[in-house]
């Protein structure tokens, strides 16, 4: 676990400015937390990112209560109940991608048009449904849509996804963006043909081990 350092706020700003420069957000819509010793640090609300200092980042009890100098990001109740929830958890991003985005103004989900929605932890992408932004029923709904996934789009408003760190929620965010603009590109020309659950659970296998290089020999 870590502790709320000068470091870690330091490091949870790059990675916001890091939401905008690589295309996942604009302005300051989306928000970023971390977990911490007693709760989390998360992005204030409404604040440019290329304007942000350490004392504006925000620690949040998992009693719900705020310190600092700053209001917390609105969507602070969806942070704080899924690291509640998920002690694997230690990072939870919040972008309106545009074409996770786009998808979810359809209320729908990404079904397994292609293997790699497997990364998300499950054979497709859930969408919440709707609720009012920055409210309990909003967070109750996300954190549903999550059960067994490190990924969801949430109705009429963007994408959460879920990491151990900064590195590899962002590397998610990126990945259910790309498959959403494959997906809706898809649309565009025809109906995508979906994978089956039997190939869907093989490739769920086969995701266990996915990415994992072997530990090299040690030289002599």
């Amino acid at each position: 676990m870590l502790e709320d350092t000068l470091e870690l706020r330091r490091a949870l700003i790059a990675h916001a400015r890091k939401l905008t420069t690589s295309g996942l957000t604009r302005n300051t819509s989306g928000n970023l937390s971390h977990r911490v010793t007693g709760g989390f640090l998360v992005t204030p609300s409404g604040m440019d990112y290329e304007r942000l200092e350490p004392d504006d980042i925000v620690f949040v009890d998992f009693d719900g209560k705020a310190t600092g100098r700053r209001l917390p990001s609105s969507e602070w109740h969806f942070h704080r109940e899924i690291l509640a929830r998920r002690a694997e958890i230690s990072v939870v991003l919040h972008a309106h991608s545009p074409f996770a985005t786009s998808i979810a103004c359809l209320r729908e989900g990404i079904p397994a048009f292609h293997y790699m929605v497997a990364v998300a932890g499950g054979a497709d992408i859930r969408c919440a449904p709707y609720a009012t932004f920055g409210t309990r029923e909003l967070s109750d709904l996300a954190v549903t849509a999550l059960e067994g996934r490190k990924a969801c789009l949430l109705a009429n408003h963007g994408q959460i996804a879920l990491g151990t760190d900064f590195t590899s929620a962002h590397k998610l965010a990126v990945e259910v963006e790309t498959l959403a603009e494959m997906y809706w590109r898809t649309r565009q020309i025809g109906t995508p043909i979906i994978l089956d659950a039997v190939e869907m659970a093989i490739v769920l296998e086969k995701f266990l081990s996915y990415g994992k290089q072997p530990a090299l020999p040690a030289r002599e």
